[in-house]
């Protein structure tokens, strides 16, 4: 009867608090806290770190490999720590924490016996699957944020602000650099969408939450190898990590655009396939078991 089925159907309202309430279960677990506390402390230690060498008389290196050489400016300008800490951050301690938190979105509440419970509410499968996605993506926005102010304190604390140099060698404000600042840490948080459509689709696979996230950590480290190697460049630009460090090209006057927009289009690209391998796996799974 359609006013039955008006009756039965949830409210936006109700949605809200649906997506409230899976954000509140993710971050009240202590797993989560302890990885907002690493990842805080990441930029503290390499505040400090870069403290100490310049106390003894030497010069803070560029960082090694293909990254942004931030660390050498963080001594002129604190706000360099928190391009230094996501650069950092970027390639295994975030997307890690995502994948674990991803990964166990699903399968978690499988093992735990909770989610046919969710599954009785008016929801459906394919809100409830959006609700936590949604909740894994304000994680990523979280967590990087997390690094971002972590690095912004121990730089405001540990060093002098003001002007910043761009890598194109011109000055900007720091008023600007704050700004691009926060820019980069929102690109960083899209940056790990592709990441946490991954976890999701993988914790639709199994009813382990242990399991589930070992796959998606695993599953990193190992595309993280892959884009390592350089006689697999052809599959490089299809890695979800390759364009992770153009951040960095917000720091240019003028902004290079170029290797920021793939980015985002391959990430997009990843929550798409995986979004809907996701979703098609969730309507179809088997909760009574």
């Amino acid at each position: 009867m359609p006013g039955l089925a008006a009756a039965r159907r949830p409210s936006p309202l109700w949605v809200l608090g649906l997506f409230r309430s899976e954000l509140v279960t993710v971050v009240r677990r202590w797993r989560t806290l302890a990885l907002l506390g690493v990842l805080a402390a990441v930029p503290i230690l390499i505040g400090i770190a870069v403290k100490i060498e310049t106390r003894g008389g030497g010069t803070a290196g560029p960082s090694g490999g293909d990254g942004p050489a931030f660390i050498s400016q963080i001594t002129n300008n604190g706000l360099f720590l928190v391009f230094a800490g996501l650069a950092a951050t970027l390639p295994v301690f975030l997307p890690m924490a995502i994948g674990v938190v991803a990964g166990d979105a699903i399968a978690g509440e499988a093992n735990s016996g909770t989610l046919r419970y969710l599954l009785v509410a008016p929801a459906g499968r394919t809100r409830l699957l959006l609700a936590k996605y949604a909740s894994v993506l304000a994680f990523c926005l979280l967590a990087t944020l997390v690094v971002a102010a972590s690095a912004l304190a121990v730089g405001a604390l540990l060093f002098p602000l003001g002007e910043v140099t761009t890598i194109s060698g011109t000055q900007i404000s720091f008023a600007d650099g704050l700004v691009r600042a926060l820019a980069i840490a929102g690109v960083v948080a899209l940056s790990l969408t592709g990441v946490a459509a991954l976890g999701l689709f993988i914790s639709t696979l199994t009813g382990s939450g242990v399991a589930a996230m070992a796959a998606t950590v695993g599953l990193l480290i190992t595309v993280q190898i892959l884009d390592q190697i350089p006689q697999l460049h052809a599959i490089h630009p299809y890695l979800f990590p390759h364009y992770w460090l153009s951040f960095a090209d917000l720091l240019r006057v003028p902004v290079y655009w170029d290797q920021l927009v793939k980015n985002l289009e391959l990430q997009a690209l990843y929550v798409a396939v995986f979004g809907s391998a996701a979703w098609a796996r969730f309507t179809a799974k088997d909760i009574t078991a």
